[in-house]
């Protein structure tokens, strides 16, 4: 079974302001675990850490969290979910790749964008008012993390305008 480790205050605070450096985001209400060595999961501030592990014993308690952000294993940034962005999106202010719409559709389909940018991290990418996710920006290409079952599948079917 894979742990899940809720953070204390100190680590939560910790958590917080790694995410202000990355994305300028200041606050999070919910309660924070960690699922494993990477995932983290946000669990409504009403469930205590004690029902959590409680819960933990019986199932998987990852169904009843969002995941909400992962852990990069290389280097420790953080990589917000698609529901992360959401979540957050009035308080993202750092790192936001804004794509055009056709570079939007291909995102939606699972495709890497090449497009220099001189940049480098994991960035929110938006298109228009909405968050589609996070990329890792690299010198010549942002690597797209859409997984397979949530990518539109023919261009027919993306009508992003």
């Amino acid at each position: 079974m894979i742990p899940i480790k809720v953070l204390n205050k100190n680590e939560k605070e910790k958590f917080i302001k790694q995410l202000n450096e990355q994305f300028g985001i200041k606050e999070v209400k919910d309660n924070i675990a960690k699922f494993g060595k990477e995932r983290i999961i946000l669990f409504s501030a009403g469930i205590s850490e004690k029902e959590i592990q409680t819960l933990d014993r019986f199932g998987r308690v990852e169904g009843v969290g969002v995941y909400f952000a992962k852990i990069d294993e290389k280097t420790n940034d953080l990589r917000l979910s698609i529901e992360g962005t959401q979540l957050l999106k009035n308080q993202i202010t750092k790192n936001i790749f804004e794509l055009d719409e056709k570079q939007a559709e291909q995102w939606m389909m699972g495709q890497d964008l090449n497009i220099t940018t001189g940049k480098k991290g994991f960035f929110v990418i938006k298109f228009k008012g909405d968050f589609l996710g996070t990329g890792k920006i690299s010198e010549n290409k942002i690597s797209n993390f859409i997984p397979k079952s949530r990518r539109l599948r023919y261009k027919e079917s993306v009508k992003l305008s």
